[in-house]
């Protein structure tokens, strides 16, 4: 027999015995019971009673363990949503954390591009100047010396400077003359359209060289001085 319904009998016993004294003590007036009459009554229950209460206590336990078992998953889904709450706002976090980093990121990409474009509209523009070169040769002397005349307004072809040069030193950059009048006062006439020194100097032309022998330096004097007294190199045949 099960604990409870053990437990459920000796109570009903207790019960039918406590009735049987009290049946016992009666007034003295009273007609005697005898203990025959006692136990020929016999105590009535049956095993329905006790199955009952077995199925009354099972059913409490079962709604108890329900209970706990709808406690446990209120307590579990609370748990849950509490997680959850932390890693959305942990992502949230996370999300913001990494916008900024982006955002601070693009800033600084735009601040370092506006510091390029000011450094590059304040940085003075250096134009390239092509200088031209000439060949160290006749041909490259008269070509040079005209580019300088045409800057300085000074006229003459190349036709011009190249018939008086072979006609006063046949193109030879160190020719002198030693014999006119021009050295015999002692100003020889010299280089390849032959000026005398204080003609070279007063005709110089600025850019060019002090040397009078220099093949640049001796033409656009010459030039500049032709231009001064006779409009144009072109116009000089013969000694000037």
């Amino acid at each position: 027999m099960p604990k409870n319904t053990h437990k459920i009998a000796i109570a009903g016993v207790a019960t039918l015995g406590a009735a049987a004294i009290a049946f016992t003590v009666v007034p003295a007036d009273g007609q005697k019971t005898t203990t025959d009459s006692l136990s020929s009554s016999r105590v009535a229950y049956s095993s329905g009673q006790v199955r009952d209460v077995k199925a009354s206590v099972t059913d409490q336990l079962a709604v108890s363990s329900l209970k706990v078992e709808a406690i446990e998953a209120k307590k579990k889904a609370a748990a849950d949503a509490v997680a959850a709450k932390k890693k959305a706002a942990a992502t949230a976090a996370a999300k913001k954390k990494a916008a900024a980093a982006a955002a601070k990121k693009a800033a600084a990409a735009r601040k370092a591009k506006a510091a390029a474009a000011s450094r590059s509209a304040n940085r003075p523009v250096v134009k390239q100047v092509v200088v031209k070169s000439y060949p160290n040769n006749l041909d490259g002397w008269i070509r040079e010396s005209l580019a300088i005349m045409k800057k300085k307004g000074i006229p003459g072809s190349y036709h011009g400077l190249h018939k008086n040069i072979i006609r006063e030193s046949s193109g030879n950059p160190k020719a002198i003359n030693d014999w006119d009048i021009n050295a015999i006062n002692g100003i020889p006439s010299k280089g390849l359209l032959q000026v005398i020194p204080p003609t070279f100097k007063a005709y110089h032309v600025p850019g060019t060289s002090w040397n009078i022998y220099d093949p640049i330096a001796n033409i656009t004097a010459a030039a500049n001085y032709a231009a001064d007294r006779y409009g144009t190199i072109d116009n000089v045949n013969s000694a000037y």
